[in-house]
C-alpha cells in the first residue's frame, strides 16, 4: 500500500464513527521502490493531502517533513522530493491501520489493506 493511498482511507463506514480519520498506521514491513519524480503531480496532490496524517506517516517510516505544510511548498524542491518519496516510493507490505474512534484494527497483508467490516459493524 502506497502512503498516497493511506492518505484517503477512512473508517467512517463503521456504525457510530463520525470522522474515522486519520487512521493510525503501524508498519511491520515496508519496501522502497523507485518512481520518477514529477513535481507537477506532487504539487497537484497538495490540496488533497491531510498534512498531519502524512507527517505522522513520514515519522513512522523514518523520514522527516515539516509538521505543518510550508506556505511556499510549491517552490521547495527538497520538501517536494521528500513528499514524493513518502507518498510514492514507500510500500507498506505488512502492518495495520487503527480507527481513531473505535480502535478497530484493519490488517495490511501483502500490501493490501483489508477494510471489510463485520456484519455487526455496518
Amino acid at each position: 500500500m502506497k502512503l498516497l493511498t493511506y492518505n484517503f482511507l477512512t473508517s467512517k463506514c463503521i456504525r457510530g464513527v463520525k470522522v474515522g480519520y486519520p487512521l493510525k498506521l503501524n508498519i511491520v514491513e515496508k519496501k522502497e521502490v523507485n518512481a520518477d519524480f514529477n513535481s507537477e503531480f506532487i504539487t497537484r496532490m497538495l490540496p488533497r493531502l491531510e498534512w498531519s496524517a502524512i507527517s505522522a506517516a513520514a515519522t513512522n517510516i523514518g523520514s522527516d517533513i515539516p509538521s505543518a505544510m510550508p506556505a511556499d511548498i510549491q517552490n521547495d524542491m527538497e520538501t517536494l522530493q521528500k513528499l514524493h518519496h513518502i507518498l510514492l516510493e514507500v510500500d507498506v507490505v505488512e502492518g495495520t491501520l487503527e480507527c481513531p474512534e473505535t480502535g478497530r484494527i484493519f490488517p495490511i497483508n501483502n500490501g493490501i489493506p483489508n477494510m471489510l467490516l463485520n456484519e455487526d459493524e455496518v
